[in-house]
């Protein structure tokens, strides 16, 4: 057995996964939260324990400095020289990255250049990549990108009409975002399909960052995110797709800068913008179910996106086999799931089991009936296993 490290780096937080390869079992998991705070939060589960400390985090170095000698005095692990590769979870690829890569010099560089399209969260990926590089220099990484499953795209799925000097010049195009989510769903949908070599499915990640993608034969040919994460379906702070006008018309109505109303539109806006209850769905639902008014608004209008992102889909693919819900939301709420549903079962023959709905909180199942002209299958995504595959294809496996 081969242990691989899997890494989530964000910009104070660093989320881990250690497996045993290529078996795929999972010897620990963990975070180390509020890193930068004298209250930092280090977790980890290890076999049936779960330990939990309070201290101080200085920097992304020192939690990794952390997780390493939890695993030693844990004994998890012997010594350090166990952990032969290490694979880090990168948002943004921009157009240099259709697959996995070797994290190497080249794709250091290329990575920090696209900081920019994706601020919170490349240079957060950077610093954690090189915290283990620091750590553990002689061991080697593979960068695994969210928007690299998206670059199937053919260009009238991905260009955007503004000016083509503007798509040329600045690479301003549609990348999307949780391909690697994306990728895993589709794969385990395929076990549910009668003929798996030909499947058309719509994935639906669907949780505070949201997104839904069109599948084709395991190929991705359209995704409702954008240049990034905020374009697509409304979210739990984030506008989704809407009229360019309405940045211009807000900033001159509330003096507010582009800049201003940008972050405004990212993490004031979605779920808890129109609630005014919260970003989170369950508290919205709970408000929508004591009659809120805006709280019923708020989820009438998050459904309601989803669902037309779905009858887009089916069009653009000719057909689907297969329509999967995963994430927070997409895995735990029946009562989501159903709402959706309800919007799209009439005109896309869709019959689901309503009661085996009810009880399917965060575990793989098929939902539709036998007279179900698609079917509906709720399926936890796992992209930290599409990491662990792809570090040991290429670093390991085969060598």
């Amino acid at each position: 057995m081969i242990k691989v490290m899997v890494i989530n780096a964000g910009s104070s937080s660093l989320k881990f996964k250690l497996y045993d390869m290529p078996e795929e079992m999972v010897v620990c998991s963990g975070i180390a939260e509020r890193i930068g705070h004298l209250d930092g939060i280090f977790r980890m589960n290890f076999k049936d324990q779960k330990s939990k400390e309070i201290l101080p985090i200085k920097d992304h170095a020192e939690a990794v400095h952390l997780l390493l000698k939890s695993l030693l005095d844990k004994r998890i692990i012997k010594s350090l020289d166990e952990i032969k590769a290490t694979g880090h979870r990168v948002v943004q690829g921009g157009k240099y990255f259709s697959h996995s890569v070797i994290f190497d010099e080249d794709a250091e560089m290329k990575i920090e250049s696209l900081i920019s399209l994706s601020p919170l969260h490349n240079g957060a990926n950077l610093v954690g990549f090189r915290a283990f590089q620091s750590t553990l220099p002689n061991v080697l990484a593979v960068a695994t990108f969210d928007t690299a499953f998206h670059r199937t795209m053919e260009d009238q799925d991905s260009v955007f009409p503004i000016p083509y000097d503007y798509t040329i010049k600045h690479d301003i195009r549609r990348y999307g975002a949780h391909g690697t989510s994306h990728q895993y769903l589709a794969l385990e949908a395929l076990k549910h399909l009668d003929n798996p070599e030909h499947s058309k499915i719509i994935s639906c990640h669907i949780g505070s960052g949201s997104s839904i993608t069109a599948i084709k034969d395991l190929k991705c040919v359209a995704t409702s995110m954008g240049l990034t994460p905020l374009g697509g379906i409304m979210m739990g702070t984030r506008t989704g797709d809407l009229d360019p006008s309405v940045m211009k018309y807000c900033c001159y109505k509330e003096d507010k800068t582009a800049e201003e109303m940008f972050q405004i539109f990212n993490k004031e806006s979605g779920l808890l913008g129109v609630s005014g209850v919260s970003n989170d769905s369950r508290d919205v639902l709970n408000a929508m179910q004591k009659g809120n008014e805006r709280a019923i608004l708020a989820y009438k209008l998050f459904v309601r996106r989803i669902a037309d992102f779905i009858g887009q889909y089916f069009v653009r693919l000719g057909g689907v086999d297969a329509i999967v819900f995963s994430a927070g939301i997409g895995e735990n709420s029946p009562e989501t799931r159903q709402m959706i549903i309800d919007e799209i079962k009439e005109a896309l023959k869709i019959e689901i089991d309503e009661e085996k709905n009810k009880l399917i909180r965060g575990k793989e199942a098929l939902i539709s009936t036998q007279n179900s002209a698609i079917k509906v299958i709720v399926i936890p995504t796992d992209e930290e296993i599409m990491i662990a595959r792809d570090t040991y294809d290429l670093l390991i496996k085969n060598k």
